[in-house]
């Protein structure tokens, strides 16, 4: 009885295993985890200097959609991505203008924010087009796929490493372009004692709201690239709400990574494995409707042991 359990057990996990196994797999972890990258390293800088941008969701949306208008209209995917990438920064200026500025509310804002793009993006692409929805009228440019020279010929190395979108190389340079800012540059150094001890900061003669400000900037801008990925390179064109809770999920990887570029970074191919396998398990005749909510359910899981973890970790320092 207990050996055909284990042994239909088994017969139902050998697919699995062998689909993880696979270069393509892989290759399509890497593929997903881009977009939430990006967004994790935008929700890092902007966290290390005190303010959580719950708003990371919506500015990716309004830039998918400006990524594509700006490709479409100039016939350049580069210039969409530049697009794209002032989009974000615009976005993050609006959040600077009404939270450092007006000092509203910061979960509020990023909330009317969010909800404003999504509203926004439908209403300049009816504008612009007609269309509702979907950027069926325009004929965008999408960002090119590199081929990696040498690492293409090795065997399994090359069908996973090689081939991505230029954004998904250059997502592995904004992580160490963040790392080296917050800990090797004057303005990480402030961003991270902004972020720590706002009163202290001010004490010493720097300005926090600038320094938050310039953060907020930095945050839009990579997730204006991330934005540029969804409509630009994971998929041809825009689609309402294409984001699909990516921006929030960024922000659980960026908690669960402590603040720390690498660690994050690591939270984030995490999501990305998660949001692969449940395609595959859908593939392989797992339910449609719990397929896609398999990302959603390890996100909480993570986030309750990150939590756990924290406050276990914080009730020892007490005692000592």
């Amino acid at each position: 009885m207990t050996s055909s359990f284990f042994a239909s057990l088994w017969a139902e996990i050998l697919p699995v295993l062998s689909v993880i196994a696979s270069p393509s797999f892989l290759y399509s972890v890497l593929r997903l985890s881009t977009p939430i990258l990006l967004a994790t390293m935008a929700a890092l800088v902007s966290d290390r200097a005190g303010v959580t941008n719950i708003s990371i969701e919506g500015t990716m949306l309004f830039s998918a959609l400006m990524g594509v208008v700006g490709s479409a209209f100039t016939q350049s995917c580069w210039v969409g991505l530049l697009v794209a990438i002032v989009a974000g920064m615009l976005f993050s200026l609006l959040l600077s203008f009404f939270h450092l500025w007006l000092k509203t509310n910061l979960v509020l804002t990023c909330i009317a924010l969010n909800s404003l793009s999504s509203g926004l993006t439908i209403f300049i692409l009816f504008m612009l087009t007609g269309d509702r929805g979907v950027s069926t009228a325009l004929q965008s440019v999408d960002l090119p796929k590199l081929d990696l020279p040498l690492i293409r010929n090795i065997p399994f190395v090359g069908d996973v490493l090689s081939g991505h979108s230029v954004l998904t190389y250059l997502a592995v340079v904004v992580v160490i372009l963040v790392a080296v800012l917050l800990y090797k540059t004057k303005l990480g150094t402030y961003i991270r004692a902004v972020g720590e001890s706002p009163q202290a900061i001010e004490t010493a003669g720097f300005p926090a709201r600038r320094i938050r400000f310039l953060a907020l900037l930095i945050s839009g801008a990579i997730a204006g690239m991330g934005g540029a990925f969804m409509s630009m390179a994971y998929v041809s064109g825009f689609t309402k709400d294409m984001v699909s809770g990516r921006g929030f999920i960024a922000l659980a990887a960026e908690a669960m990574g402590r603040g720390r570029p690498l660690m994050s970074s690591l939270a984030a191919l995490l999501f990305g494995f998660t949001d692969s396998l449940a395609n595959n398990l859908q593939v392989l005749g797992l339910s449609s409707d719990l397929a896609r909510m398999f990302p959603y359910v390890i996100t909480i899981i993570a986030l309750s042991i990150y939590a756990g973890r924290s406050s276990r970790g914080r009730k020892m320092k007490r005692r000592r």
